[in-house]
């Protein structure tokens, strides 16, 4: 039995999608109806990592979980590998972040990814680290003002990213649970090419068919408009990662998805193809 969380997120979605369809599947989720993947062998139940009972239950025969959390600062990680020992969890793999390598990366994001690592190493659980860079899909936050306005606004528009499809973060995670020999692994992931945002742009214009326009954003602009979104804390980590993309921080390209899945990571392009609809003047319409 596979226990799978954040299966209604980014890259555990795509895990979902991607596990062979007689595997055994239990899927963790505050709500089980935004749980859209359904086969015989999937089964979703309700859970928190505020809440041990439910983690218990959910736990219950699992001897390989993906372990994904998304509160920063919050003690998820540990209350959940707690639980897991109990349960009698061999192997735990984990999303991670790159930002954890880079030395110069002590934001409050990077400092709580360290630690929830750590947590994970010294447990006494088979472990795999997966260290994702940026995800192409991140641009799907471009979406509107392409749409409406044929405009990309962005920090840093001609530095490059390394960045990563996230459907080849979940392959890689597919083979860490479900083989042998990725226990006490840490991998590096990233796509074929570090990229700029001005030519994701350039990219997506092609595809789409029209002229779209990178517009730079000052410090002040992007963190007012950070600030909508999120708590300070966290705006002032991202503007930190911002600066450290600048420096040439995340440019370093791996071959991690091909020497562990055996094929290709996919290019920005090809993730831009499949996803085109998001960014069409009738994206949303009823249909």
């Amino acid at each position: 039995m596979l226990l799978l969380t954040g299966a209604t997120g980014t890259v555990g979605r795509e895990v979902l999608r991607q596990l062979p369809p007689d595997a055994p599947v239990r899927v963790l989720a505050r709500d089980p109806a935004k749980v859209t993947e359904t086969a015989p062998t999937v089964e979703a139940v309700a859970g928190d990592y505020e809440e041990p009972r439910s983690l218990e239950r959910a736990l219950a025969g699992v001897r390989t979980a993906f372990l994904v959390t998304t509160g920063i600062g919050r003690d998820h990680d540990a209350r959940f590998l707690e639980a897991a020992k109990l349960a009698g969890v061999r192997r735990v793999v984990k999303l991670s972040a790159a930002a954890v390598l880079d030395p110069q990366a002590d934001d409050l994001i990077t400092r709580w990814q360290r630690t929830n690592e750590d947590l994970l190493r010294v447990s006494g659980l088979e472990w795999t680290l997966l260290r994702p860079r940026s995800f192409m899909s991140n641009t799907l936050s471009w979406a509107r003002s392409v749409r409406e306005e044929g405009v990309v606004r962005g920090l840093y528009g001609t530095s490059a990213n390394a960045c990563v499809d996230p459907r080849d973060v979940a392959a890689v995670a597919v083979h860490a649970l479900t083989e042998e020999g990725h226990g006490g692994r840490a991998y590096t992931l990233t796509g074929p090419e570090a990229i700029s945002a001005a030519e994701q742009t350039r990219q997506l214009g092609r595809l789409l068919g029209v002229p779209l326009r990178f517009e730079e954003l000052n410090r002040d602009q992007a963190r007012a408009g950070l600030g909508g979104r999120y708590p300070e804390p966290v705006v002032e980590a991202l503007l930190a990662s911002a600066d450290r993309l600048s420096a040439g921080a995340k440019a370093h390209v791996e071959d991690t998805v091909g020497e562990v899945t055996g094929r290709p990571a996919g290019t920005f392009r090809d993730w831009a193809a499949d996803h085109l609809a998001a960014f069409t003047l009738d994206a949303g319409a009823p249909g």
